[in-house]
């Protein structure tokens, strides 16, 4: 292989997932980001024929800027192994461990971090009859991005979950407070981010311009700030996660540290200009170009 500094990249984006907009956003990003690098980039939007095309354009290793399913869920990384192409972000269990959030909340559990009640439930049950006393959160079990995310509050009517959801979905205690996020890059907790929107932090809010605002770092004491660097870096490690991930909290300040909940690990965060995994890097120091560049030359095979 020849040196990373003028290595052939190929930068997945797009797939068939839920989450193929945002992808497709990420990937151009991060295209762009290399090149000024001084990279050699192609990009290939992941189909049906990804492994054709990832023949065909040869790379000597592969930026991974997929979300959601297929891309994030361990299929891409266990393709990547096969081939024996040098990848970014997490491997092959991590990647498939944390996409499953009903899996990964045990592993977190095991680990001592606190994560919020919850179980696993039928569409169709969870449409007729409260399965926990509101307030709940009703969740897909293997998207991310917030991607059909439904809260049913006190008197709410379970009924309005969309019939399209998978049959058989997540079902969590509501968490009241402010929505808290923190990067970990490598072996490094980068920072607290307070996400603050009119509303739930869904999808819209995510990546729609204006749909939130990052208060960065966050206003926060100290310890709830100690505590989400500690947690971040413990799911991480936990999970088996490499690279770049992004830990996600809900904390209700009535409560002080007993308030903090940890919510899903990202192994694939977003990488678009709304993004917070590039603000936090930013905030430590990081450029955008450094950060995708370390990524780069943190790649490797068996993850």
């Amino acid at each position: 292989m020849s040196s990373r500094t003028s290595a052939r990249i190929a930068v997945l984006k797009g797939g068939p997932s839920a989450e193929r907009e945002v992808s497709l956003v990420s990937g151009v990003e991060c295209a762009a980001a290399l090149r000024n690098e001084g990279f050699d980039v192609v990009e290939i939007d992941a189909g049906p024929e990804v492994v054709r095309d990832l023949k065909a354009a040869r790379p000597e290793i592969v930026f991974n800027a997929l979300h959601g399913r297929w891309g994030e869920d361990g299929c891409v990384q266990g393709i990547l192994e096969w081939l024996r192409i040098p990848y970014t972000h997490s491997g092959v269990l991590a990647s498939a461990l944390a996409m499953d959030k009903t899996r990964a909340k045990q592993v977190l559990a095991a680990a001592g971090l606190p994560v919020p009640k919850g179980k696993l439930v039928g569409r169709d049950e969870a449409r007729t009859a409260h399965p926990l006393p509101p307030p709940y959160v009703i969740k897909p079990n293997n998207e991310g991005s917030s991607v059909g995310v439904y809260i049913v509050p006190d008197g709410g009517d379970p009924a309005r979950i969309a019939e399209d959801m998978s049959e058989v979905v997540l079902v969590e205690e509501y968490i009241s407070g402010r929505e808290l996020t923190t990067t970990v890059m490598g072996d490094r907790a980068l920072a607290v981010t307070d996400i603050v929107s009119d509303g739930w932090y869904d999808y819209h809010a995510k990546y729609a311009p204006g749909g939130s605002h990052h208060v960065i770092p966050a206003q926060i004491p100290a310890d709830i700030e100690a505590a989400c660097l500690d947690h971040a870096l413990r799911a991480h490690r936990a999970l088996g996660c490499r690279g770049v991930s992004r830990t996600d909290f809900r904390w209700d300040e009535a409560r002080g540290v007993e308030g903090l909940y940890l919510l899903e690990v990202n192994t694939q965060p977003g990488m678009t200009p709304t993004s917070l995994v590039p603000e936090q890097a930013a905030l430590s120091g990081i450029s955008f170009g450094a950060l995708v560049r370390w990524m780069v030359e943190d790649a490797s095979c068996s993850r």
